[in-house]
């Protein structure tokens, strides 16, 4: 079954440039295009996609409250598109919903993961983008180590499982780090998700920064790369 893609942007030529990359693919089909934010909301509630494309600067509504209407209507995922490396709005698009986010000079091959990667349930960031995220967005927590009670629901092997998680390791790798099966540490990942109503492993790793779990300059475990240096994909 072909993944279903709607285009937003108010740029036609980049709106038409994108919808044909991925509409060569031959497990995905751009089902719709939208030249603002209002017209992506109608056309995601019209074909019922499993992705949506939103630039984030589109005249009225703009990408990031469409990503917060889409997202709180249904299951489609959307995948957030600038010209603008800028922290405030990954920042913003990330708590309404998104579940990726890119540059617009990305590599057609990496924007074609993106969506693929983003429709099996996985979130991604762009290296500069997470790098950005952490730096930027970590400063309030890492001035105040005072316990979070959201944390509180968490068991021990939870809390050790989201600090990994918030340092960009893979499931293989926490599995090696904490010294239990694959299957396990896909228990303890939902666990944390469910306790902490996180949409996926992204959300995850802002919760880990914002209880104070885990605070920028933090040494990464294991000798394992720290988040702001790891893989775009946040893995499964």
């Amino acid at each position: 079954m072909s993944i279903r893609v709607v285009v937003a942007d108010d740029q036609e030529l980049v709106r038409s440039g994108f919808s044909m990359i991925l509409d060569a693919q031959p497990d995905i089909e751009v089902v719709a295009e939208a030249g603002d934010g209002a017209e992506a909301v109608e056309a995601v509630r019209r074909h019922t996609p499993d992705v949506v494309l939103l630039d984030i600067r589109m005249p009225g509504m703009d990408g990031i409250a469409a990503c917060r209407e889409i997202s709180a209507d249904g299951a489609c995922r959307t995948v957030m598109l600038t010209t603008f490396d800028s922290d405030e709005y990954v920042y913003d698009a990330l708590h309404a919903g998104a579940s990726g986010f890119l540059l617009k000079d990305v590599r057609r091959d990496d924007l074609v993961h993106a969506v693929r990667v983003v429709a099996r349930g996985d979130s991604l960031l762009a290296p500069s983008v997470a790098r950005r995220l952490v730096e930027q967005y970590t400063r309030p927590a890492a001035r105040s180590r005072r316990p979070d009670p959201r944390l509180d629901a968490l068991t021990g092997r939870e809390r050790e499982t989201l600090l990994l998680l918030a340092r960009g390791l893979s499931n293989a790798e926490i599995a090696a780090e904490l010294v239990v099966s694959d299957h396990t540490v896909k228990t303890h990942v939902g666990n944390v998700l469910a306790k902490l109503g996180l949409r996926d492993r992204i959300q995850a790793v802002i919760c880990a920064y914002e209880t104070g779990l885990v605070t920028a300059g933090d040494p990464p475990p294991g000798g394992a790369s720290g988040t702001g240096t790891s893989p775009a994909s946040a893995r499964k």
